[in-house]
């Protein structure tokens, strides 16, 4: 996929116009033009120079995007405040401008407002003056008029068109009106010609749109805000170790290897492993959690987090694109970028939408003309619908949500990687989950040891340590953990082999050995009903056992137990208030499956499944219905791909997240739920915004053609159409932004306000021993409302029972009095 950035698109005709020429190009396989972002992105072996050259050719511009830095384009130049200051200087003259003129056409022409002697009797000049005002705007607002007629030259016309076509229809006919007048003496004639010009339409019009452009603009940059925030958390700077000095470089220099140093309060630069020093790193940025996380040596650290207090001495392992943030942002700017299918609706609409518009334009005004109505009113009823109308506002529906959708799931630590998932996903009638690590806590236990005659547990942990270490299982890491605790002696081991969905086999020496289900080892080993009827037993109560042979041998079998999540209960339990059907898709036992599915209330269970058997599970219950499925290992990778949506948990393999559509990243069931509500949001919100573009444009046009004036007597004038039409595309993007206040969790407000007045954590940087510790206790214990303080210099936080609400102020004044820094309160 190559993403481009498009220049000259004012509206959704423009947009369609754009891909319609690219998608015309040979070896273009998929286009979306998202003219939110002023952006394209394509599939297919196509050139860079082809497509830029045939977005020219429709009359635009487009430049390929830098693939090493991901950036957010939108026709909002002043990044601060959200406004393109261009406009704001042609809406202050404009308006400044058409008070003058509205005081003449409107304050004085209809209800007598004074006007210099020179003037006030002379029909004539004020007409003279009233076009000059008007033309000054139509100068002032120039490239509506170029942009629109150039659309008509290269057939294809947009929404700057219509706005050109009946500016210029109002003031043409002004003008002859004017013309007209000069040949006439009478001055009541003259006076009731004035009445008859339409200059502050042709100026009110391009005003308003103007003023509507400007609200836009000002929306648009708040539906980017997301990835904007996540852009500026990438540090610009870096302290490195290099030749024994330590150096500030721009962070693009920071090579993989480098050694780089956190200070308190600062930013981690780019992915790596901490080699010296302990602090707690603030990562919510990334995943949405508000405790800091304690770091020390061997630990990862993500560019963008904040290292809280102490200094941390890292290696750089992942720098540029690579980074988890860097990811983060380019799979939020992808799925905004991308189009849902729902967006083909609008899309096929506003490809003809303008020429359609026009046509009932002239139709309207040969009706009026038709049943004997005068050329002026005629005129008014055309313009009415000319601009009236509102292409934007169909191609804003969809793209504006689901760049909201994507950047609030983006803070919730839920990404995902298009706006087809993000749709989708709200439709799904089955969850079908993985077990170990998905709804269990992927890091199971060593239970029991249950050892054939004359085989001692020391002997059967050895062969099993031996081969386990050797597999990237959590069966297997618990196995080499609890071997380790007791000093195991690990013996040398070769010709690994993972034998997919039922265990292992290795050599020792000259034995083979075979390490997995019974369906394995029973082929290679007598197994006694004891042992069946032990392992029988132990799945029953939710436990694994591994069976061991070594040359045709049972050595034993050894049980480990994993735990359901905290929060799967209640999560699977929210799902079901949703009506969704969940299921487990696993490769363990079917008591083991069974025991677990029951603890967490899980609707069905299927289990000794295969990789393959669970991607054609997928397929059966596709059948009933649209499919997510969530897994983390190797053996879901099909099974997310195959889903209608699949979901991976964040601390999955690579080729799990890579397989799927969704990516959550934190380790929690309750985030796919999440998920799924803000998917439902999202389509909610984009329905409610096609009601409102298609409903806007279908209630607006017939009554700007006056269809309801010999019913109801309703008339509209070109002033209101084109107020009308300003606010249609500010609408559906304030809609649309409303998204970023959707309540995905019910929280106990009582509980988090008692716990917010209670305690307080404050980051204190300073406190060098057990004396600094004592003292920052003892100011904070006789501080009024703190019943009492846990202080610790190690890690440079203290901690506060509240029995009243204390300001941060009022703490932070206390400690840095005292020649402390507080960094942060929480």
């Amino acid at each position: 996929m190559r993403r481009y950035n498009v220049s000259g698109m004012s509206c959704a005709a423009c947009s369609a116009r754009v891909q319609r020429a690219v998608e015309a190009v040979y070896g273009v396989e998929a286009c979306a033009v998202n003219l939110l972002t002023n952006s394209m992105t394509i599939d297919g072996d196509v050139s860079a120079d082809d497509v830029i050259s045939a977005v020219e050719k429709a009359g635009y511009s487009a430049e390929l995007a830098d693939k090493d830095k991901i950036s957010v384009k939108t026709d909002v130049s002043d990044k601060k405040h959200g406004k393109d200051n261009s406009l704001i200087f042609r809406l202050a003259f404009s308006v400044a401008f058409l008070a003058a003129l509205m005081y003449i056409s409107m304050g004085h022409v209809m209800w007598g407002a004074p006007l210099p002697s020179f003037l006030s009797h002379n029909p004539i000049g004020i007409a003279i003056i009233q076009m000059l005002l008007a033309a000054i705007i139509m100068v002032i607002n120039q490239r509506f008029f170029i942009n629109g007629f150039k659309g008509i030259i290269r057939l294809s016309p947009n929404m700057d068109t219509l706005v050109a076509i009946g500016s210029s229809a109002a003031f043409a006919y002004s003008t002859a009106v004017l013309l007209t007048m000069t040949a006439m003496s009478e001055q009541e004639s003259l006076h009731n010609a004035l009445h008859g010009l339409y200059f502050e339409s042709a100026a009110m019009i391009l005003t308003l749109i103007t003023v509507g452009k400007l609200l836009e603009h000002i929306a648009k940059g708040k539906t980017t805000d997301a990835i904007k925030k996540l852009l500026d958390l990438t540090p610009k700077t870096a302290s490195v170790i290099r030749n024994g000095y330590e150096l500030t470089v721009p962070v693009e220099d920071v090579l993989v290897g480098d050694i780089f140093i956190v200070r308190p309060g600062g930013a981690v630069p780019v992915d790596g492993i901490v080699l010296d020093g302990k602090s707690a790193v603030d990562e919510s940025a990334l995943t949405g959690e508000s405790i800091p996380v304690d770091k020390e040596m061997g630990d990862s650290v993500s560019a963008g987090t904040i290292n809280k207090f102490g200094v941390l001495k890292c290696e750089s392992k992942k720098v540029g694109e690579d980074t988890a943030l860097a990811q983060i942002i380019k799979i939020v700017n992808d799925a905004a970028s991308s189009k849902a299918p729902i967006a083909k609706i609008a899309d096929k609409v506003s490809g003809i939408f303008v020429p359609i518009v026009v046509v009932i334009s002239v139709i309207t005004m040969i009706v009026w003309l038709a049943v004997s109505r005068d050329f002026g009113y005629s005129l008014a009823r055309a313009i009415s619908v000319l601009v009236i109308s509102c292409p934007c506002a169909l191609g804003l529906a969809t793209p504006v949500a689901i760049m909201v959708g994507s950047g609030v799931g983006a803070r919730k630590g839920i990404l995902f990687k298009s706006a087809t998932s993000l749709e989708v996903l709200g439709r799904v009638k089955t969850v079908a989950l993985d077990k170990t690590g998905t709804v269990t806590e992927g890091s199971p236990r060593l239970t029991d040891l249950i050892c054939a005659d004359g085989v001692s547990e020391d002997e059967l942990l050895s062969v099993a340590v031996s081969v386990e270490q050797n597999s990237g299982h959590p069966l297997a890491k618990a196995i080499c953990e609890y071997g380790k605790d007791r000093n195991i002696k690990v013996l040398s081991t070769d010709e690994f082999e993972y034998l997919v969905g039922n265990g292992i086999r290795a050599r020792i020496g000259e034995s083979t050995v075979y390490a997995g289900n019974y369906e394995l080892v029973e082929q290679y080993a007598e197994i006694a009903d004891y042992f069946t009827e032990k392992a029988n037993a132990l799945s029953a109560n939710g436990k694994t056992s591994i069976y061991f042979v070594v040359d045709g041998k049972l050595l034993g079998l050894i049980a480990l137990a994993d735990t359901v999540r905290k929060d799967s209960k209640a999560a699977i339990a929210r799902l079901k208030a949703m009506n969704i059907r969940t299921v487990i898709l696993t490769g363990d036992s079917v008591r083991t499956a069974e025991a677990i599915g029951a603890e967490a209330g899980i609707d069905e269970i299927f289990a000794e499944l295969k990789p393959e058997e669970k991607e054609q599970k997928i397929r059966e219950l596709q059948e009933q219905g649209t499919v997510c499925m969530v897994g983390d290992g190797i053996n879901d990778a099909p099974s997310l791909a195959r889903a209608d949506v699949g979901i991976a948990i964040g601390s999955g393999t690579e080729v799990a997240v890579d397989s799927a559509d969704v990516v959550v990243v934190k380790d929690r069931l309750s985030d796919v739920v999440n998920a799924i509500k803000l998917s439902k949001a999202v389509s909610v919100n984009i329905y409610e915004n096609l009601f409102w573009a298609f409903g806007y444009n279908l209630i607006g046009i017939p009554l700007a053609a006056g269809v309801f004036v010999p019913l109801l007597g309703w008339e509209l004038d070109p002033m209101f159409g084109a107020a009308a039409m300003s606010i249609s595309s500010f609408f559906v993007i304030s809609n649309a932004l409303r998204l970023n206040f959707v309540r995905l969790e019910k929280k106990n407000k009582n509980k988090v306000r008692e716990k917010r007045k209670m305690t307080k954590t404050i980051y204190v940087t300073g406190m060098m021993c057990m004396h600094c510790e004592a003292r920052v206790k003892k100011l904070l214990e006789t501080t009024e409302g703190v019943t009492s303080a846990e202080v610790s210099h190690e890690r440079g936080i203290a901690v506060v029972t509240l029995s009243k609400d204390v300001s941060d102020a009022t703490i932070k004044n206390i400690i840095e009095a005292d020649g402390y820094k507080v960094t942060d309160i929480k």
